[in-house]
């Protein structure tokens, strides 16, 4: 997220805002989290300006490109880019991350999103966000065509035999003659298989659709919950759906998001989070609460409490966030001013305030709870938020036995302890064969 995940980085000291343009930027990032030994850089998008860009400079670049660049100068972190099935083709997108597959010796990761924002809807012709119901419908066909084109190499598909002046057999490059309802497409993929098999998949919606989703197809869920109790329940209940596809507990890892603000003292971990929290400007804040929620709070006084709400089923966009600010708002009797303030680190994840040690004690008590299987961390600011991150939290983790002390694998499906996928044609031959 540019120079931070606080809606305010970019206008604090600890940040220089011109290095959201400058790749060496984001390389450097990379660089950092392959110190730590992190499993990958994950990369949100938005497919629109998004709130009032006088106040905004969060993303500029489109990520896979940007990961490529990455790619190029790290070894072993994975690259994990957002990409819309609702705006985008599957033919285009599977080659795309196939791509950067090859490109980064198979550490390529696609965020899976439907997109529910109207500023997207409106970039793509449409007048108003898609139905929340057919934009899973069609990721559902979009990701099955991806996995089909993904698989229409098989692993040894490739021969590079110039004597013979073969480069690839074609017995083992299919045609997947896709027809569905929303898609019509022939195949092969135009890249061979990647060093993966494929990228790995990776989703973040909440809602029931998207738990649904994720139990049939994701390898990591990324999530927002704010209570040790609400990430139990949510790691147990995505769980629990994955036997229905014939799916084992750990073929998928829950990652809530955390939003870390770190010192010496809780004192001064709190007083820098109130530096960025005086920093917000309040009416792109309303405008970015405006599009969670699906109405319009421009012009809302900052000190009263949110208007009465509309039921989540009546919500086309984002069904899940929507749920979790409305609940926020009326568990803790927030008015408007302090709500936005308390989503202007990671807009609904959580946030937490502490000494590095109190932040490993913090993961410690989520992990062993059973809330979650790792964590996505979101700096504040960057890339000072994780240098402290990885220099002071991961060295706690690592005197632990919580976390790797150096990388056992070259692939991004490696860390997560999954193996690389086989095609579904060669599993068939091999079927046949035995």
């Amino acid at each position: 997220m540019g120079v931070g995940h606080h809606e305010a980085a970019w206008r604090h000291p600890r940040t220089e805002q011109a290095r959201v343009l400058d790749v060496k930027h984001f390389q450097e990032l990379g660089r950092i989290a392959e110190r730590g030994k992190l499993d990958s850089v994950f990369f949100a998008d938005n497919l629109a300006v998004g709130p009032r860009v006088e106040r905004n400079s969060h993303a500029v670049f489109e990520p896979v490109t940007l990961l490529s660049a990455i790619a190029a100068v790290t070894e072993k972190v994975g690259l994990i880019a957002t990409a819309s099935t609702s705006y985008n083709e599957p033919f285009n997108l599977a080659r795309t991350f196939a791509s950067l597959d090859h490109i980064s010796g198979g550490r390529a990761g696609w965020n899976i999103v439907t997109s529910g924002s109207v500023d997207e809807a409106h970039n793509f012709g449409y007048d108003a966000i898609p139905e929340h119901a057919h934009r899973y419908e069609r990721a559902t066909e979009f990701v099955e065509v991806a996995l089909q084109l993904w698989d229409s190499w098989e692993s040894s598909a490739v021969v590079l035999d110039p004597e013979r002046g073969v480069f690839a057999d074609p017995d083992k490059v299919h045609t997947i003659d896709f027809a569905g309802d929303r898609f019509r497409v022939r195949g092969p993929l135009n890249s061979p298989r990647g060093p993966q098999g494929r990228p790995l998949l990776v989703q973040a919606g909440s809602s029931e659709s998207g738990k649904e989703f994720a139990a049939r197809y994701a390898e990591a869920v990324f999530t927002a919950q704010r209570t040790l109790e609400d990430g139990r329940a949510f790691y147990q209940d995505l769980k629990s759906r994955l036997s229905a596809y014939g799916r084992a507990p750990d073929e998928l890892v829950v990652l809530p998001g955390l939003v870390p603000f770190i010192a010496d003292t809780t004192e001064q971990a709190q007083a820098l989070e109130q530096e960025f929290t005086d920093l917000i400007s309040p009416d792109y804040a309303l405008r970015q609460l405006s599009s969670q929620l699906g109405i319009d709070l421009t012009d809302h006084p900052l000190d009263a409490p949110l208007p009465p709400l509309p039921a989540e089923s009546d919500i086309e966009g984002h069904k899940s966030r929507f749920a979790l600010v409305k609940d926020l708002a009326s568990r803790e009797e927030l008015t408007v001013r302090t709500l936005i303030g308390k989503l202007g680190g990671g807009r609904g994840h959580r946030t937490l305030a502490g000494t590095p040690e109190q932040i490993a004690d913090d993961m410690q008590a989520w992990f062993e709870s059973g809330a979650a299987d790792g964590f996505n961390i979101m700096p504040p600011y960057l890339p000072g938020g994780l240098t402290d991150f990885v220099d002071r939290v991961v060295p706690i983790l690592q005197d632990r036995g919580l976390f790797r002390t150096e990388y056992t694998a070259d692939t991004l499906r490696g860390h997560y302890d999954l193996a690389p996928v086989e095609s579904r044609f060669t599993v068939a031959e091999t079927a046949v064969g035995a």
